[in-house]
């Protein structure tokens, strides 16, 4: 379900300049980038990537989603991880990206780790933009 502009309580602001090849900051100063394709792509490597970038947000955000759904079932992620990888590759209309979320939680069983992770997909907002939209596969 969409929100509204009314309903927003915090709004991320970027600016790109020369787009994969170039600089991305945030309006704030808090992230400052060099932004190069990978080798992979027949780029330098020498800086971050829109990718990796993806893959820190998503990673970021559904741990935080993660931990929201264990204090919900009181359950015990401390010392867990959650790992994003993002991959581009060519489709039908240019190029596209793949998602596989991996997570590690120590102090669950196995089923209630794939329970935890499938939940937090539900709630991580994400998830939710990339939903019918990308593939995302969800390991534990």
């Amino acid at each position: 379900m969409s929100i509204q502009q009314s309903d927003v309580l915090y709004t991320a602001v970027a600016t790109a300049q020369n787009g994969r090849d170039g600089r991305v900051a945030t309006h704030d100063g808090q992230l400052d980038v060099v932004v190069n394709p990978p080798k992979e792509l027949g780029g330098s490597g020498a800086g971050t990537n829109p990718e990796q970038l993806f893959a820190a947000g998503f990673s970021a955000c559904f741990q935080g989603a993660l931990g929201v759904v264990a204090r919900q079932e009181k359950a015990d992620i401390s010392g867990s991880t959650v790992t994003a990888e993002v991959g581009i590759g060519k489709n039908d209309d240019g190029f596209g990206i793949i998602v596989k979320i991996s997570a590690d939680i120590p102090n669950v069983d196995a089923a209630t780790a794939k329970d935890l992770i499938e939940k937090a997909h539900q709630v991580c907002p994400y998830s939710k933009a990339t939903r019918g939209n990308i593939t995302v596969d969800l390991a534990v």
